[in-house]
């Protein structure tokens, strides 16, 4: 499958061109599948209950440990 890929690609020797880079950078944001506003909303706050619950429960696991180590200590 890649060496088809390559086959078909045009090799250019010409070095660094600026209206490539930017209709390169165009062809990319063409393919991009942007996320409803709905979306966007529900999964950032997914990612923030995770991120406080994955902090509480390592913050209370420390606590744990500290107050072992005192009894142990």
């Amino acid at each position: 499958m890649a060496k088809k890929n390559e086959a078909q690609m045009t090799e250019t020797n010409n070095g660094f061109s600026i209206a490539n880079f930017f209709n390169g950078i165009k062809e990319e944001f063409d393919k991009v599948v942007w996320p409803s506003r709905k979306q966007l909303i529900s999964e950032s706050a997914a990612v923030l209950l995770m991120v406080t619950l994955s902090a509480s429960l390592i913050f209370l696991v420390d606590k744990f440990f500290i107050w072992a180590a005192q009894q142990v200590f």
